[in-house]
């Protein structure tokens, strides 16, 4: 959820310190109107926060979220003086291109996976700019993605990190330890290896993460781990619109990225008139 304190904080960084440049034309009591469209083709993501910056204007939506949007596409209005316009403008159109772009992202991959398997779904991780997590995870479900993570204390997931402070525990032991103090959660692990996926497997791990696996090294797994209380196989590292699709065909049941928040920000075209 994106709250007022995070919209007061859009707006702070951009206008904190007033508009030098409108105070000093003397145009900022002047009545404008203010156009928000699409340059190019686009997936739609962070409408509903940039007109919650346009609090006391006159604001209209014409797109929501998720839609994929034609160049030239008109995305929202919005009428008031041309000091509050401009005190929003830049930071508005600013955010719309940068969550657009991770939307776009995103379907891409969402698009790439369903050709495959419509049922395998794409999910990305906590991998964002600090500060920013709930305005990219909005853009991500924008996109038709789901959250893998959105924080620490959501999901059990062991890393090699973890795993360097327990000197001697094997898999099962791991296992054991997790059940037991989180018996209602999924218990998942992230392994770099065939054989530890196996092992992590016989442990009885609910989801393992394949860690930068190549699509034979998931194929060869699949072949081994067989179809009896087999946990999803989530495939991780190094995935892109090109490759996700072999991932799944090998037998990945799900697709774990970080690469949506990366995208380049699609182009937002802002029109001011006077009036």
């Amino acid at each position: 959820m994106i709250t007022l304190a995070d919209i007061e904080r859009l707006l702070e960084e951009d206008a904190g310190g007033g508009d030098v440049t409108t105070e000093a034309l003397g145009i900022g009591a002047l009545p404008g109107r203010m156009e928000f469209r699409a340059r190019g083709a686009m997936v739609l993501a962070g409408i509903e926060v940039a007109a919650r910056m346009m609090a006391g204007l006159d604001v209209q939506i014409l797109v929501r979220d998720g839609t994929l949007c034609a160049a030239g596409q008109p995305l929202l209005t919005a009428r008031g003086t041309a000091g509050e316009l401009h005190r929003v403008w830049k930071a508005a159109q600013t955010l719309l291109e940068i969550l657009s772009g991770i939307a776009t992202a995103t379907r891409e991959l969402v698009d790439a996976s369903a050709a495959v398997n419509p049922d395998v779904r794409i999910a990305t991780t906590r991998k964002t700019v600090p500060g920013v997590r709930r305005l990219s995870q909005l853009a991500v479900k924008a996109g038709g993605g789901i959250l893998h993570r959105q924080g620490l204390g959501e999901t059990v997931l062991v890393f090699d990190q973890h795993r360097v402070f327990l000197d001697g525990w094997d898999f099962r032991a791991i296992h054991a330890q997790l059940r037991a103090q989180q018996p209602e959660k999924a218990l998942g692990i992230e392994v770099a290896s065939v054989e530890d996926a196996l092992e992590a497997a016989a442990a009885g791990f609910d989801v393992i993460q394949l860690e930068k696996f190549s699509p034979a090294d998931v194929a060869a797994l699949a072949g081994k781990i067989g179809v009896t209380k087999r946990p999803l196989l989530a495939a991780a590292g190094g995935l892109s619109p090109e490759t996700v699709g072999a991932y799944i065909a090998a037998g990945a049941g799900l697709i774990v990225t970080s690469w949506p928040y990366t995208a380049r920000p699609r182009d937002v075209a802002v029109t001011l008139h006077r009036g």
